[in-house]
């Protein structure tokens, strides 16, 4: 991930932006966290780390697409919310998640627990 963190260090994103996008690099693949988990840890609102998300100039690099709601529905997928569930962001979003050996229920929920380990330094203000 060092060469995505370089790129958003020297990004014209804001200090809020870049605390997402950081704390989003810490999300092993194979694994999935929450909005409220990352928001929680910086301090935050889900909302604001759903805006920072869809703000990604990095995807899928910067894996934003590792981030589901509580309760594991997907929520949005760039900047787009789903009507009934069902969209081509969303198709796109569980094609990714499924890629990395995410599965999910039949409700179309991911299945597991979420990521949680995020590194202490990490943790900062919400701007």
């Amino acid at each position: 991930m060092e060469p995505q963190l370089a790129r958003i260090a020297a990004s014209s994103q804001t200090e809020f932006q870049k605390s997402v996008l950081r704390l989003l690099c810490e999300i092993p693949r194979g694994q999935f966290s929450t909005y409220g988990l990352m928001s929680a840890h910086l301090k935050s609102s889900p909302r604001a780390v759903g805006n920072a998300l869809r703000m990604n100039p990095f995807a899928p690099e910067v894996p934003c697409h590792r981030v589901v709601a509580t309760g594991g529905a997907l929520g949005g997928f760039k900047g787009h919310w789903p009507k009934d569930g069902v969209g081509i962001t969303l198709d796109e979003k569980r094609m990714l998640l499924r890629k990395e050996g995410i599965r999910f229920d039949g409700r179309g929920r991911v299945v597991g627990t979420p990521f949680e380990g995020f590194n202490k330094e990490s943790n900062v203000a919400a701007a």
